[in-house]
């Protein structure tokens, strides 16, 4: 099968693409099963849902601005090189439009360009989002301004921040690229290190809300400009009806959800329980989570918090929902569940290999009666799993 992709043999964002859809499906259920049996688990995945859609379906994507002015998406492998007007077939349509009048708007701006070895210059990065409600986002990610650009620096008053001609030509050039490509917010995001991410800790609203809106089985989500959402909203009904099957009836349970981000799990589970609990550590994606309980006329009560340093054992959580970062739950986060024993665990993960290492750990308390594949990233061998742990 011949890649979709033009660039696949230095694009490393589609690596399986030459590789027929089914044929996907089938090697990351082997590669699930392997990595329990490399690990000596008697566990075996059988189901994986496909996505309903396996081209266009990455809502988000962060384009890399380089030091002269390339917009695209990094060489496989090399970090310093960008692919200058490559996207992605699997990014939404409307991030291909939106990027490039992204694109063409750097040529033009009169903004420098961030050099990541010298540390000087100012465009970073452009991170485009969509949503299936038609919405979308520009967040394009700079340096903090300096009056000469020659050095890395902050600006010490920011009252000169907000007066400087600099600042003043920075918001014209944003303004225009609003009025260009009328998202339906655009924001600027200034990160004040030198850490190459595409966030920042500074944000402003150039045009429209600072925030979009997604819908997914009638549930509304607000997402912020570095808050985390699943990337492939047309999937996201499955993994959210999987959870749902797997808690089971709910009435009169007590609910805790580890790793709650802006409330995916949450929102949806807490009409059917008792009470809802959701622990999670970026301030931003917690405020997301009491907009969301308030936008869907629920009550959950949020904690702001790290997940590892939030002290649970004495809820008596029924049902604990785990959806951790790729490196998986944190080591003290896993002694607690294996402490407090809850009666179900529903764990979400999107790197069966670190689930597969704390399955060994869990499989000591926990049995598990229920395990799905959920295939969130088509043409990478990414994929999500959940699975259902009872207590022994």
């Amino acid at each position: 099968m011949k890649s979709p992709c033009p660039k696949k043999d230095v694009c490393g964002s589609c690596g399986w693409s030459h590789i027929e859809y089914d044929k996907q499906l089938e090697q990351k259920l082997s590669d699930i099963n392997g990595s329990f049996k490399l690990n000596g688990l008697d566990l075996k995945c059988t189901e994986i849902i496909a996505s309903p859609q396996t081209e266009h379906y990455r809502n988000r994507m962060d384009f890399v601005i380089d030091f002269e002015g390339r917009v695209g998406l990094r060489e496989k492998g090399k970090w310093w090189r960008v692919i200058d007007n490559h996207t992605c077939f699997i990014a939404d349509e409307r991030i291909e439009a939106l990027f490039k009048i992204v694109r063409d708007w750097t040529k033009t701006a009169g903004l420098s360009f961030y050099d990541r070895k010298a540390y000087t210059g100012l465009l970073r990065y452009a991170v485009i989002r969509t949503t299936c409600k038609g919405e979308s986002m520009i967040n394009i990610v700079t340096s903090p301004p300096s009056d000469d650009e020659q050095g890395f620096h902050f600006i010490a008053d920011p009252q000169k921040i907000e007066t400087s001609e600099k600042i003043e030509k920075i918001y014209q050039a944003l303004n225009k690229l609003a009025e260009n490509a009328k998202p339906t917010t655009l924001v600027w995001s200034i990160h004040h290190t030198i850490s190459d991410v595409s966030y920042g800790d500074e944000i402003h609203t150039i045009s429209g809300p600072g925030h979009i809106d997604e819908v997914i089985e009638g549930f509304t989500y607000r997402i912020s400009p570095d808050a985390f959402f699943q990337t492939n909203s047309h999937a996201a009904a499955a993994l959210m009806n999987t959870v749902l099957e797997f808690a089971g009836d709910l009435s009169k349970k007590t609910i805790l959800d580890l790793y709650c981000g802006s409330g995916f799990f949450s929102i949806a589970l807490t009409g059917k329980a008792k009470r809802t609990i959701g622990i999670e550590m970026v301030p931003e994606m917690i405020r997301d989570a009491r907009i969301n309980a308030k936008l869907n006329k629920v009550q959950v009560d949020y904690h702001d918090t790290k997940t590892e340093a939030f002290d649970w054992l004495k809820i008596g959580a029924d049902v604990v929902i785990i959806d951790p970062p790729r490196a998986g739950m944190h080591h003290k986060v896993l002694k607690d569940i294996i402490e407090a024993k809850p009666p179900a665990v529903i764990y979400v993960s999107c790197n069966y290999k670190n689930f597969t290492r704390e399955m060994v750990k869990l499989n000591e308390h926990y049995r598990i009666t229920a395990i799905r594949a959920i295939d969130m990233f088509p043409h990478t061998p990414h994929v999500e799993l959940v699975t259902k742990l009872e207590r022994k």
